[in-house]
């Protein structure tokens, strides 16, 4: 009896040791749509996520996380906070971030970021069921940040605007160029 008693032991402990391991919490990023999805134990969820910004790249594929921290603080960019990070890919992490308006299109250096409250919530299902995340699709590009500062850049060399840059003489509309005016600004470059 007590043969069949550790038996039925051992074999209730496969069994669990089974549904531990396909327990595990799924994560899937969708670089196209800026969304992430998370099937687990306690439940489903959808959430908005920022990926790499133009000039940056997250990295597609399969991963298994490499390693969790509470709150992390980035060297590498000016030691920007990473709440509840989920490292996943050397540097490249799942986290919490404060601009949260950003989030639903591309902002970051290639980390995933996600809002405060639902970095913990996948940080703590993470942490009890272990993940597996997948990366697909590919970064949408109208967000591209360079165009908006291109724009930006032309708008301040037309010459025919007629407000002032800060500090300028209102009339600049013979100035050769900005960095003229910069290397001399109280001397009169406009023909005065």
């Amino acid at each position: 009896m007590r043969c069949f008693k550790a038996l039925v032991l051992v074999f209730a402990a496969m069994i669990a040791s089974i549904g531990a391991a396909q327990a595990t919490v799924q994560i899937h990023i969708d670089l196209s749509t800026q969304r992430m999805r998370v099937e687990s134990s306690k439940g489903s969820y959808s959430w908005p996520v920022s990926t790499a910004r133009a000039g940056y790249v997250t990295p597609r594929g399969v991963y298994a996380p490499t390693g969790l921290q509470k709150m992390h603080y980035s060297r590498k960019y000016h030691m920007s906070p990473m709440p509840h990070s989920i490292f996943f890919n050397g540097g490249y992490a799942i986290h919490g971030t404060y601009a949260t308006g950003a989030l639903g299109r591309p902002a970051s250096h290639g980390c995933v970021r996600i809002a405060p409250g639902n970095a913990a919530t996948l940080y703590k299902l993470v942490q009890e069921e272990g993940a597996q995340i997948s990366i697909t699709g590919s970064s949408p590009t109208r967000y591209a940040a360079h165009k908006t500062h291109r724009t930006r850049l032309a708008k301040l060399h037309r010459p025919h605007r007629s407000h002032a840059l800060a500090y300028a003489p209102h009339r600049y509309h013979s100035i050769s160029s900005v960095k003229t005016w910069q290397a001399a600004p109280m001397t009169s470059p406009f023909g005065n």
